[in-house]
Order: C-alpha cells, then sequence, then structure tokens
C-alpha cells in the first residue's frame, strides 16, 4: 500500500505551517486534559498515553506512559511487526500429504496417510488479499483441493488411517493467562500447525416450525466434530432470543439451551478442542467423496512440550519424510498479516509467533517466539522492563505493557525498510477492519492504528497524519474501566480528531 500524505488544497509558506503546527502541539495537552476532566467515562479508568512527533521525535503529550497496562490486542503490533521484519513479506506456508511409500499399480497405498501442517492460517474460504466483510466461499476449498490432487495420482484404496499431523509446531494449544471459556468461541481457538477454517465450526439455530419445537442447527463445515444438546426452544416473533453455549475443557459434548423467536436466527463460532483431528477428518470424508476407500480410522500426531529438552531453541528442525501425494502452497505472509491487524484475528498472530519461533530457533513453540520477541524487541531499543508478554494475540490477561514501548515500537517499524508493508496492516479509520464504524469525523481516513479490547479494557495504538502531512506515533491504552466500551472508545476516537484537527 502506498501511504498518500494528506495536504489541503492550498499550500501556505513552510514558516506559517510551522507556526500552525507548533501552536496546535502547544494546545493539545491542555484538549486532552480537559477532555479527559470532563468524561466520565475517563474518570474512574486508569489512563495511557503518549503521543509523539515523527519528524522531530518532540512528546506532544505524555500521561503515565512509563506505567504498565494490559494492551488487549495491541499485543499484535509486537508480534506481526516481528513476523514482518523476521520472515519477510513474501514467506510462505506448506501444507503437504504423505504416504509411506507410492501407490502402487492398483491404486492403493498401503499404510496411513498423513495431512501435515506446516502453519498455513489460510486452510479457509478466506479471500486474499484482505477484503473487508464476511467470507462466503467454502470453508473446506483447500482440503478439497488436496484430496483432487491424491484423486489425480490414482489412488483408489488408503489401506490405513487419515492421520493428522501438526508436529511442525509444538503442541501448546493455548497460551498462559487466556480465560477459562475462552477455549469455547472461535476468538480462543486452540493453536495448531495444521489450522482448517481458523479451527472453527459456524454453528447457525434456526427456529422450528412452530412455538414450542426445538431449533435446528446447522454446521459449516458439515463435520459432526461435537456431540450437541440442544435444549434451545422455539417461541412465538417477538422478542430477544436468548440463546447459551457452553463446554466444559476437554469434553466433546456441546450444550445449547434457551429460546429463539420464529423471526431470528443466531450464528456463533464454536473453537474444535483438536484442530489436526478435525483437518483429518475433513480430509477422510474429501476423499470418500471422490470415490476413495480409507479403510482405517482417525489419529492425530502431536509434538508435546516434554518431548524437547529446550522449548526455546534446538540445532534444527525435523523435515517431514515420506512420499509426497499433494502439496499446497500459502500466499505471501503480508497478506495474512493484513487479516491479523486489520480484523484482530487471535489465532492468525499466534500462528505468526510460532512461524518466527520455527524459522529463525528451529522449533515452533510459544518459547521460542517469546524469546525472539525479546530479541528483536532489543534491536528496537525497547528496554525489556517496558514490557511483559505472555502470548502472541494479547488474549492473555497477564500481558503488561508501557505506552513508551508501543510508541517505541511504532517509531522503529516507521524508520525501517518494511515502513509502507507495516502501515497497510493496520485498520484505516473509517475505512476498514476494526475501525470500520469509528472515526468517522475528522480522524476520518488519517487514523492507522490496532485496536485493542478486554474486559476493562480498550486500546488503540499507531499513526496519526495532520492535515499538514506530518505523522505522529501515538498510543492509548485504558485500563480498569467499568462502563459500556462505546464511552471509551467514544473518548478515545475525540483524542484522535484532537490529533489531526
Amino acid at each position: 500500500m502506498k501511504i498518500v500524505r494528506s495536504r489541503p488544497p492550498w499550500l501556505p509558506c513552510a514558516a506559517l505551517v510551522l507556526a500552525a503546527a507548533t501552536a496546535a502541539a502547544a494546545e493539545l495537552p491542555e484538549r486532552i486534559d480537559n477532555l479527559l476532566a470532563q468524561s466520565p467515562a475517563a474518570q474512574t479508568a486508569f489512563w495511557g498515553i503518549q503521543i509523539v512527533d515523527l519528524a522531530s521525535g518532540a512528546t506532544l503529550y505524555d500521561r503515565n506512559s512509563s506505567h504498565f497496562f494490559v494492551p488487549a490486542s495491541n499485543t499484535k503490533l509486537f508480534t506481526t511487526a516481528m513476523a514482518l521484519a523476521r520472515l519477510g513479506p513474501n514467506f510462505r506456508f506448506y501444507t503437504r500429504v504423505l504416504a509411506e511409500q507410492p501407490p502402487d499399480a492398483e491404486g492403493r497405498i498401503r499404510g496411513p496417510l498423513r495431512l501435515v501442517g506446516g502453519g498455513d492460517p489460510n486452510l479457509s474460504a478466506r479471500i486474499l488479499p484482505y477484503q473487508p466483510g464476511p467470507s462466503t466461499g467454502n470453508p473446506l476449498a483447500a482440503i478439497e483441493d488436496l484430496a483432487g490432487q491424491i484423486a489425480a495420482r490414482g489412488v483408489k484404496r488408503i489401506e490405513g488411517s487419515i492421520i493428522g499431523d501438526d508436529t511442525w509446531y509444538v503442541w501448546e494449544p493455548y497460551a498462559e493467562g487466556w480465560a477459562i471459556d475462552d477455549p469455547q468461541y472461535g476468538y480462543g481457538a486452540p493453536v495448531s500447525a495444521l489450522t482448517l477454517n481458523d479451527n472453527t465450526l459456524t454453528l447457525t439455530v434456526h427456529p422450528g416450525a412452530r412455538p414450542g419445537m426445538l431449533a435446528a442447527l446447522q454446521l459449516d463445515p458439515p463435520i459432526e466434530y461435537y456431540q450437541i444438546d440442544n435444549r434451545v426452544l422455539t417461541t412465538a416473533a417477538r422478542g430477544a432470543s436468548k440463546v447459551e453455549m457452553n463446554r466444559l475443557p476437554g469434553s466433546r459434548q456441546l450444550r445449547l439451551w434457551g429460546t429463539l423467536p420464529m423471526n431470528r436466527t443466531e450464528t456463533m463460532q464454536v473453537a474444535v478442542d483438536d484442530p489436526a483431528e478435525f483437518a483429518a477428518m475433513a480430509l477422510r470424508r474429501a476423499l470418500e467423496e471422490r470415490g476413495i476407500t480409507v479403510t482405517g480410522g482417525i489419529a492425530v500426531a502431536h509434538e508435546y512440550p516434554n518431548q524437547e529438552q529446550d522449548l526455546t531453541q534446538r540445532p534444527e528442525a525435523p523435515a517431514p519424510t515420506g512420499y509426497e501425494l499433494a502439496r499446497r502452497t500459502s500466499g505471501p505472509l503480508i497478506e495474512d498479516l493484513q487479516v491479523t491487524d486489520k480484523v484482530s484475528q487471535n489465532l492468525h498472530a499466534e500462528l505468526a509467533l510460532r512461524a518466527v519461533a520455527r524459522e529463525r530457533r528451529h522449533i515452533g513453540s510459544i518459547e521460542a517466539g517469546l524469546a525472539e520477541l525479546q530479541l528483536f524487541l532489543d534491536e528496537a531499543g525497547i528496554p525489556k522492563e517496558a514490557y511483559s508478554l505472555h502470548d502472541g494475540s494479547g488474549l492473555s490477561r497477564l500481558n503488561l505493557v508501557t505506552p513508551a514501548a508501543v510508541v517505541g515500537l511504532l517509531r522503529y517499524m516507521y524508520r525501517s525498510p518494511f515502513r509502507e508493508d507495516w502501515i497497510s496492516l493496520l485498520p484505516v479509520g473509517n475505512q476498514d477492519g476494526t475501525l470500520t464504524t469509528r472515526l468517522n469525523g475528522a480522524a476520518a481516513g488519517l487514523i492507522h492504528a490496532k485496536t485493542g479490547s478486554l474486559s476493562h479494557v480498550s486500546a488503540l495504538s499507531g499513526y496519526a497524519v495532520r492535515p499538514d502531512g506530518t505523522w505522529l506515533a501515538f498510543s492509548i491504552l485504558v485500563n480498569n474501566h467499568d462502563g459500556p466500551n462505546g464511552e471509551v472508545r467514544g473518548v478515545i476516537d475525540r483524542i484522535c480528531s484532537l490529533m489531526v484537527e
């Protein structure tokens, strides 16, 4: 993406521009302080703000910038910056289907078939490069492509199991500090080197034919991974729906209950708890649809943390072995990093952390990813005392950063050779991603920033483009607010407007 610097239609002389910018900078602290003092939503929360002029290096505003805050999804700034810098925008992932030997003259594979994940986050219906709006394609298209390649090799029969193999990364599906109920939902899907459809099922609840009947359920993709206990009752076409979902950790039983009016449907993203098994089930289904007989069952291969002596690095990474029947190559990394930051995709951020770990330290673990992140931040000049990170996505409630550390990262990436690629990852106010419906006034199109949200946490950090073409780096982290999220976001957006007025 080419960064276009906004300018007014008239071009005053340089002295007048400098004078106007100086006056605006002088007014900014007072205007922000007044805004925070007058907002009930701001008064009981803890605010950390730093705003820096990228040209001069001058700090235009500072409030608690050296204090720790839970950053929520602003953590993704650290992860995606490292992935872009360490792997480069054109890095790609590979998914393979391997057998122990080639098919015989009759098209038989003797032994198991392994579906080997290589960390590709986009074996899904997602359209790349990033486009605003929902994905409406076939979530199993990638698996069906692999199955089609196998059929084209003349395979007729597999005398063995279908193995979902995600040993490319260490099997650490959840990071320290995630809430116990996060893994039920799509935003907390487990992390695996073999990721299909973001490791989720879309469950749509439809009303029954008349009040009092059980609701009807629809799964996409149509893979019966869970046993579903459906107790949702249809009600008359009035009132709100009240559909609840619960799955105990480690359980394969999904419980649904509540009420659904005749004129409503409810859709929820349900995470699968073993993505490798889920993908193997999908591949077996696709093979059988193509007339290929599979005599064995479904199995999984994980690399567990206790199988490695050192989870921060190893001398070399083992490569998959076997006869390759099919392969799928991902798009360039830059396209996935755009998805990660634009829509704040937690799973993809975690996969990016592990991709760097595998490439740089030969082991795809959380520990190796965080160790490499510390080295990257050392190079960026960000002191270790300014952050404590426990995952790649920001879902961990244990993460802590200072606003000054976030601004330090933004300044480093702005000066880096990846500047334009980096800025292209960020949501743009009133245009796309998580800022599509925000910043629709004076700041529309002038804020390139990453959002963040958890219970009692709101964040926005990135860049502001002033009318005179100057760029600011800023970080706004808000913790311990207990009012509606919209009120706090409104104050944050107003600060953004003040920066560009």
